[in-house]
């Protein structure tokens, strides 16, 4: 599980943002967001340098 959807919440930005700058498709992106597949590692610390956080604070302990 991930915690993309919160990260983009606090920070206020929007799915196609990211995946526009992920290059990647939106409907990808949601299901990022959404948990109904998980981002490879490489896109995991993608994701993370885009957004400006730290990987580990877009996983979710469990």
């Amino acid at each position: 599980m991930n915690r993309i959807k919160e990260v983009l919440e606090e920070k206020g930005i929007k799915q196609t943002w990211l995946a526009e700058k992920l290059g990647k498709s939106y409907n990808m992106v949601n299901g990022y967001v959404q948990n109904r597949q998980q981002p490879r590692l490489e896109i995991l610390f993608e994701i993370a340098e885009i957004l400006n956080v730290k990987p580990k604070d877009l996983l979710k302990e469990e």
